[in-house]
């Protein structure tokens, strides 16, 4: 950060963990960024709460060592990121610093106080001017272009730019550093450099834009129960609570790779080493199917373990955010998902904790409910200055203990998101993946399938539901043959279209054309009329019709047993048709 105003410090007069009260005698600003001094280090921090002659810090880092009297530096400016050529393929901490490039310097054990600035000084980008001189711009205009691995890298007029300006410089064509100066504005008279990078404050959303839509076009994600029942839209949110284990890591990570976006942001917020270190792994491994290269071209990783400082755990998801808004800007379909927002909130409560202040619900923050409302707000799709869109879809893990729904963190969640997908220990125990229950989610964004379809659908699987609570009860043989084939039909419809094999190369991603085109066929099945003889050979039937689904459902679309498969599972509907 550099030092905007005059040299500015304050000594500390109390330390209770990363919390630091610091005496001061000069003015200090909320949510600025100060330097504590301890021994030969300087430790990052913000502000947090300015309260007469004394503010209260957190510290992003390790603070053993740390002594009354220390010496701490503000630096005038808020927490903020570098925004510019560079971004994608990266993996940064939660204050964005890069973590690869810090390890080659320290090796594994970080020290404290080590930064690096987040975008690489020294390489060199290829300039492509789309602004002339003379030309008026208003913040968030493009300027110019730079390509970045698929994507062609928008230099745009500066976010923080206060009014139309006047393109009065700009660089011709040529490899430049993202330092380097491409372009000068005059601003009312006064002339504001511009390079490729530029900064901006992680708690303040980025508006440069004509206009915010409502979502209406659809995320697929080419997930079946997702795209089908529980639909998420392009700008819209969602969130993913469910129990430990219940795969909301692996769904997120399928969703990724999957969904109908050009940017991904992944913001592994306090979740275990290990799981953090399986994702940094397996990302470079993954093939992008839209490119057949790897998915870190057009992935950014953002990660705070829960062995890390607590304080950076609540930076780490703004500046994921923040990230993600950028490259809205350029009018790209960014995804960003959060896990989990449970150890965020927890963050939260322990830096609520330490300043005292009247616990809610749990010992959380009486103000959790508007903090994670304020986080989902920066999801949208919006219109820019050149009417081209750009979008920002959010979706959140939740981990709630034990699987209760109804702890704050879920219930602040629900309030604010467009789709509920929950986990349900009882499926993902079954083996049923996705564990997602069809019973207890929704969603607000419409379905890629005709509505009646999708309501006998969701009739069938609640009836077959509630047959199956009272075959607990009085077995089999007390139901009757109807109730029975409503059981079978549900069973049907959640082997051979809510599961999904992640790891066959066909049934692993159904497109949005496969999807119909398999559920209107399904849809025909649930509402056809049959006549068994008995339940045995009524079970039989749905088995063998079931092993004949899946098959079809690992059958490419262009391949010719697809049709004939196809034409079976009609054929064999048809046959246990009652006759007249």
């Amino acid at each position: 950060m550099s030092t905007t105003t005059a040299r500015r410090t304050g000594r500390i007069a109390g330390i209770n963990g990363n919390l630091v009260t610091v005496e001061y005698d000069q003015t200090v600003r909320q949510n600025e960024v100060a330097f504590v001094r301890t021994g030969d280090v300087r430790l990052i921090a913000e502000v947090i709460r300015v309260r007469g002659r004394y503010a209260d810090i957190q510290v992003f880092e390790d603070v053993s060592g740390m002594k009354v009297g220390d010496v701490v530096e503000f630096q005038g400016e808020l927490l903020a990121v570098e925004l510019g050529p560079g971004l994608l393929a990266q993996v940064f901490d939660g204050l964005q610093t890069p973590l690869p490039a810090i390890a080659e310097q320290h090796g594994f054990f970080l020290p404290r106080g080590a930064r690096l600035p987040a975008l690489p000084r020294t390489p060199t980008w290829e300039f492509t001017p789309q602004a002339t001189i003379g030309e008026r711009v208003v913040a968030g205009d493009r300027l110019g272009s730079v390509p970045e691995g698929i994507f062609s890298h928008a230099i745009m007029a500066p976010f923080s730019l206060p009014g139309p300006a006047t393109v009065a410089h700009i660089a011709v064509p040529g490899a430049y550093t993202v330092t380097d100066l491409i372009a000068e504005l005059d601003c009312d008279g006064t002339r504001i450099p511009v390079t490729m990078m530029q900064t901006w404050p992680v708690k303040r959303p980025i508006r440069a834009y004509a206009e915010r839509l409502r979502p209406r076009e659809q995320l697929v994600t080419k997930m079946r129960i997702l795209d089908t029942f529980f639909p998420v839209a392009k700008g819209g949110t969602y969130c993913i609570p469910g129990p430990f284990g219940a795969g909301k890591t692996v769904l997120q990570q399928l969703t990724s790779r999957h969904a109908d976006a050009d940017v991904v942001i992944i913001a592994a917020c306090g979740e275990r080493a290990g799981e953090v270190v399986e994702t940094l792994r397996e990302f470079p491994q993954l093939v992008d199917p839209r490119t057949g290269r790897s998915l870190m071209e057009r992935t950014v990783i953002i990660c705070n373990t829960s062995s890390m400082p607590v304080a950076a755990r609540e930076a780490s998801v703004y500046t994921a955010v923040t990230i993600a808004e950028y490259y809205r800007q350029m009018g790209l379909d960014v995804l960003l998902l959060a896990d989990s927002t449970s150890r965020w909130a927890q963050a939260l409560r322990e830096v609520s904790g330490r300043l005292e202040e009247i616990p809610g619900e749990e010992a959380f923050p009486a103000y959790l409910e508007s903090v994670i409302a304020s986080f989902y707000e920066r999801a949208g799709i919006v219109r820019l200055n050149d009417d081209h869109l750009g979008s920002l879809t959010i979706g959140g893990t939740v981990s709630p203990a034990g699987g209760d729904f109804e702890e704050p963190v879920t219930q602040s969640t629900l309030k604010v998101v467009g789709a509920f997908h929950g986990l349900s220990r009882a499926r993902s125990d079954a083996r049923r993946y996705p564990a997602i229950d069809p019973l207890d989610s929704w969603s607000k964004y419409t379905s890629l399938v005709p509505a009646d379809q999708l309501r006998n659908a969701q009739r069938i699987l609640r009836q077959g539901h509630d047959v199956q609570e009272m075959m607990k009860v009085v077995e089999e043989e007390g139901t009757s043959m109807e109730d029975f084939l409503v059981y079978l039909k549900a069973e049907f419809l959640d082997a051979i279209y809510l599961q999904q094999d992640a790891f066959d190369p066909v049934d692993g991603a159904s497109s949005a054309e496969r999807q119909r085109l398999v559920f209107g066929v399904v849809t025909d099945i649930l509402r056809a009329a049959m006549a068994f003889v008995d339940k045995t050979t009524a079970r039989r039937f749905f088995q063998d019709l079931a092993q004949l689904a899946k098959d079809w459902n690992r059958t490419p679309l262009d391949d010719p047993s697809f049709e004939r498969l196809q034409q079976q599972i009609q054929s064999m509907v048809t046959e246990v048709a009652p006759h007249a």
